[in-house]
């Protein structure tokens, strides 16, 4: 029997608000990612708690984000990294499979830019349990070296070195440096660039310039990828959306 095919995306969903935040989005990004349809999501910049948008907006989702997001479709896991008073935000994974156990990794490196890696143990079909974590990476690229090397340190402690492994998320690394500090550390290689390719264009949404967005995989072969821009994307965040179908290795 063929194995099953595990259909991924990441997005960053800039808190539910369209680019420059004319917009609150939350619905219409919900109805997408139900259309899309994927197995495991990893979403950035989604928000936890904000008492302000809250008041201000009738159709304010009453539950945090990710749980909205989620509802009846997915199990849902979230890290909170920037934390302020009146709300918060951070990282989420999105499952139709099991989340076996989930844990924020933090890995702050400059105190005004919080940011944690969110690390979960998925139960899908097929296989073994697949380490999924959801980043996104230092504005500063001193600090986004420190993290790659932290998060590289963290999955060698956790995983065994054949061990199913996704990393998808906002990179904010435009010279492409995750290949040297990360990819090659874990034996990772990026669904649309391959080995020694180049990541697909993901920023802004409605015509992407920057190389930002990224699904890193090991243990998979890769069926086909797909960056999701322009209409109707682009009027939900400012960041275009990208998936993938894998096959775990080994599977026909």
């Amino acid at each position: 029997m063929s194995a099953p095919t595990l259909h991924v995306a990441t997005y960053n969903i800039h808190k539910g608000f369209s680019q420059f935040n004319r917009r609150m989005m939350v619905h219409e990004l919900r109805e997408r990612l139900r259309h899309l349809d994927p197995d495991i999501v990893f979403l950035q910049e989604v928000q936890g708690l904000h008492l302000g948008h809250a008041d201000r907006h009738q159709d304010w989702p009453d539950s945090p984000q990710h749980e909205f997001l989620a509802e009846d479709v997915w199990q849902s896991a979230y890290g909170r990294n920037m934390v302020y008073d009146h709300g918060h935000h951070g990282n989420a994974i999105l499952s139709r499979f099991p989340i076996v156990d989930a844990h924020n990794q933090d890995v702050t490196h400059l105190q005004f830019e919080r940011r944690g890696l969110l690390h979960c143990r998925i139960a899908a079909p097929g296989g073994p349990e697949i380490h999924c974590v959801c980043v996104h990476l230092s504005l500063f690229g001193r600090s986004r070296k420190k993290q790659m090397a932290a998060l590289a340190d963290y999955l060698e402690r956790l995983a065994q070195p054949d061990a199913p492994l996704i990393i998808a998320g906002d990179f904010n690394d435009w010279r492409n440096r995750a290949d040297d500090h990360l990819a090659q550390r874990l034996g990772l290689v990026e669904v649309f660039g391959g080995v020694a390719g180049r990541p697909v264009k993901s920023f802004p949404a409605a015509l992407p310039v920057f190389r930002l967005d990224r699904i890193y995989v090991r243990g998979f072969h890769i069926e086909r990828s797909e960056v999701h821009h322009g209409k109707p994307w682009s009027m939900i965040s400012d960041h275009a959306a990208l998936s993938a179908h894998l096959l775990r290795d080994g599977g026909d």
